[in-house]
């Protein structure tokens, strides 16, 4: 995006802005207070795409390997921090985050460029890996929190299980399911509606931007089915990972 492409899209992001002036007379209307955080997150968004724009245009015209992959260094980082920390309780939430995005997302990115879905280049990896790692970010948040509660609520459960002679793994094997189908849902139920309910972004874009509606639903098929399969990775690995660090080697529950 240039500077003049930039300056000739104010008009219309502007009016877009309105829409947010609305949302915070609102707010202040019936009391929220949300109208400072609104203002925070406008200005934050408007500096950072604008950022990242810049820096996506000389990223395109290089397309320099090293310089994808550290940028694909980079989103895996940011999404781990911020998943470990919506996963505070489970013990070594970051390092868990880290493993389970950094597995499911690099093994759905290599299995779309080694099976010829996307090249490898840094305009169609960079923007694909953002859809694969922020879903993959999410599907461990859930996880994670959900395994936290499922084993803090069924403790004396699990205790039986492992007194009983079960391993950790038996012990928790219901609870691991719970925890998977929690990460899972919101993009499968996604899935079942797209074309329904809601046209998604990446197909809203194509459209927008003049592609065929026919051109647009290929893209969108190949998204959808590609969140599905980081999702399922991404949740396999942080529900395995996650219920390991409530217990000892020895099989042992520790505080939950």
């Amino acid at each position: 995006m240039t500077s003049l492409n930039l300056l000739s899209e104010l008009p219309r992001i502007l009016a877009a802005l309105f829409l947010v002036a609305v949302a915070a007379a609102i707010s202040r209307w019936q009391h929220l207070d949300l109208e400072k955080q609104m203002l925070v997150a406008v200005v934050r968004a408007f500096i950072q795409l604008t950022l990242i724009g810049y820096a996506l245009n000389i990223i395109f015209a290089a397309d320099n390997p090293a310089a994808i992959l550290l940028i694909l260094a980079v989103m895996t980082s940011i999404a781990s921090y911020t998943s470990g920390k919506r996963g505070q309780g489970t013990p070594h939430a970051m390092r868990v985050a880290g493993l389970a995005i950094t597995f499911g997302a690099a093994l759905t990115l290599g299995l779309l460029v080694g099976l010829r879905v996307f090249t490898f280049t840094a305009q169609q990896i960079i923007p694909i890996a953002g859809m694969v790692i922020g879903n993959s970010m999410n599907v461990c948040s859930l996880v994670m929190r959900r395994m936290r509660e499922e084993i803090k609520g069924r403790q004396l459960e699990i205790e039986t299980a492992l007194a009983l002679g079960a391993t950790r793994q038996q012990a928790v094997r219901p609870h691991l399911k719970t925890a998977l189908q929690s990460g899972m849902m919101p993009i499968v139920d996604s899935t079942k509606t797209v074309g329904l309910i809601q046209l998604p972004g990446a197909m809203t874009g194509m459209i927008l931007a003049g592609a065929s509606p026919l051109q647009a639903v290929q893209l969108q098929m190949i998204v959808m089915y590609m969140l599905i399969g980081a999702a399922a990775l991404t949740g396999l690995a942080a529900s395995w990972l996650s219920y390991r660090q409530f217990f000892t080697a020895n099989h042992q529950l520790v505080d939950a």
